[in-house]
């Protein structure tokens, strides 16, 4: 039964790396023969998106998804984690509860209803803040994005923080440390990977999210600016994949569009890594 059990996990493993691999050759086969049709410079630092001239220059979806994710995580990192201290630390039980309970029900309700919401409520509300002539900005996007990451960050980084074990935060008080010193130099620090592996999902989460964005953001290919309409790595294929014809350029160069998203995120992840790898060193 033990040896049983071991086979399913390592079979369970493989067909988890099977499906990264599988998704990669995938994007790589579909998204090389656009880029080099139209080529890798004209493709990547491209200022121009107009399908019907096919004219693929995706700069300014590459840039706006840099700077909403940015935004979005800038603004969520201390939000959730105080957030998350607060719930394994300091919050009451009752209070904590309630939050808790807070906490899963935003990370349970649909892309597209932070969509309907930012747009109805958000968006106008911008308009009438900033005096512009539509709200559908990056600042917008940058608000939902951040309100939809806080609850991957909140939970994994309470998690994590109530895994420290307790003899660390007793040799803190021990040694003259108030509370607030040892939850954050000492809670904080033990929990760091758990923490880490926090602000990944949420990049994660961020980079790839399309429906609520698509709502909020304008969906114009423009270069980015805080209170302009922009368009998104993701919301570019999504606008635009119903009607692009099979065979076409167009196709091709929003599977490429989706290759670079991917190897975008690779390398995030890869960088935080080993962020993390060499701080554990």
């Amino acid at each position: 039964m033990e040896n049983a059990i071991h086979g399913l996990f390592l079979f369970c493993g493989f067909v988890s790396v099977a499906f990264v691999l599988l998704i990669s050759v995938y994007l790589i086969i579909s998204g090389i023969p656009a880029i080099h049709k139209i080529g890798p410079i004209k493709f990547l630092f491209g200022t121009t998106w107009k399908s019907g001239q096919n004219q693929f220059g995706i700069l300014p979806f590459i840039l706006t998804s840099v700077y909403g994710t940015a935004g979005a995580v800038i603004l969520g990192i201390p939000i959730g984690i105080f957030t998350a201290m607060f719930l394994a630390k300091a919050a009451p039980p009752r209070i904590a509860a309630v939050i808790q309970g807070a906490v899963e029900l935003l990370a349970g309700i649909p892309s597209v209803v932070y969509g309907l919401v930012g747009m109805t409520v958000l968006v106008p509300g911008v308009q009438k803040a900033f005096h512009l002539s539509s709200g559908a900005t990056l600042f917008s996007a940058i608000v939902v994005l951040t309100i939809m990451i806080l609850p991957y960050i909140i939970s994994v980084s309470a998690t994590a923080l109530r895994a420290v074990p307790r003899e660390y935060e007793e040799a803190s008080l021990a040694l003259g440390a108030n509370y607030t010193e040892t939850w954050f130099r000492v809670s904080l620090r033990a929990a760091k990977s758990g923490v880490a592996a926090a602000v990944i999902q949420g990049v994660g989460r961020a980079l790839g999210e399309a429906m609520a964005i698509i709502m909020v953001a304008g969906n114009v290919a423009n270069m980015p600016g805080l209170f302009q309409s922009v368009r998104f790595l993701t919301t570019a294929i999504v606008s635009e994949m119903s009607y692009a014809s099979y065979g076409s350029l167009q196709r091709q160069a929003l599977f490429s569009i989706g290759l670079v998203l991917f190897l975008f995120i690779m390398m995030i992840n890869w960088i935080l890594h080993r962020v993390i790898r060499k701080e554990e060193q």
